[in-house]
């Protein structure tokens, strides 16, 4: 089962990542440390890190075990991405935003089609995400797609940025 390859929204396009993308995701927002603070990776130190995660991305894809894509504004500008894992009848996400960008609704507009192609699926029935307890930022863009905060996974997730043991997460999902 695999996505569309490009999805477009009012004000953005959500498109499969390609090599050429990693000069644009290392200026934007890989090596920037704020945006990385709620991630499982570190900030990328050299572009060369940012084209080993393109290409990292376009082999999964090809394998059918994560689908990532760009996103970008109608004016071309690559503004950050959204992955998609499906696992058996349910499917996860993660996005990560160029701070730029923060606050104007992008994330949630890039999200809701991802989780709507997902649930349309008839072999998914649970689209589920987690954040960092004191990211809201994120909490509040599942909360605009309409997902339910289950509540809290204790110790779920290392965010390198910000403790080197494993953090508290919300969790949501959307179910049918």
């Amino acid at each position: 089962m695999y996505p569309p390859e490009t999805i477009q929204t009012a004000r953005l396009v959500l498109r499969r990542m390609v090599p050429d993308d990693a000069e644009a995701i290392f200026a934007t927002y890989a090596q920037d440390e704020e945006v990385t603070r709620f991630l499982v990776w570190h900030p990328h130190r050299s572009v060369e890190d940012t084209e080993a995660y393109v290409a990292s991305c376009i082999q999964a894809w090809d394998k059918g075990t994560e689908f990532t894509w760009a996103i970008r504004k109608e004016d071309e500008a690559l503004i950050g991405a959204i992955a998609l894992r499906v696992t058996g009848f349910k499917a996860d996400f993660g996005y990560v935003l160029a701070r730029s960008y923060w606050g104007n609704g992008h994330m949630a507009e890039a999200l809701r089609p991802v989780v709507d192609w997902a649930l349309a699926q008839p072999t998914i029935f649970r689209v589920w995400g987690v954040c960092d307890v004191e990211n809201l930022a994120s909490a509040r863009v599942m909360e605009k797609v309409g997902m339910t905060r289950e509540g809290i996974l204790r110790r779920l997730v290392i965010h390198p940025q910000m403790s080197d043991t494993p953090r508290d997460c919300f969790c949501y999902s959307l179910v049918k």
